[in-house]
């Protein structure tokens, strides 16, 4: 089994952490309706993906519960 001959120093363990970072996720704009979705998604505004209607999106508010 490998083992560590030295410590790694307190700088060289931050330099390797300082890569471990989230980013921010991909958005593009529907094509349909021309507002931001993420990239192979169906579009939560519209409903649609690939240029025709997947899902049917309710324009009024919410009356019932969650």
């Amino acid at each position: 089994m490998a083992v560590p001959k030295q410590k790694q120093s307190h700088a060289r363990t931050a330099q390797r952490r300082a890569q471990h970072k989230i980013t921010a996720p991909a958005v593009n704009g529907c094509p349909q309706c021309r507002r931001p979705r993420r990239p192979h998604r169906v579009c939560p505004h519209c409903g649609f993906y690939g240029g025709r209607e997947v899902v049917h999106v309710h324009d009024h508010d919410h009356d019932h519960d969650h």
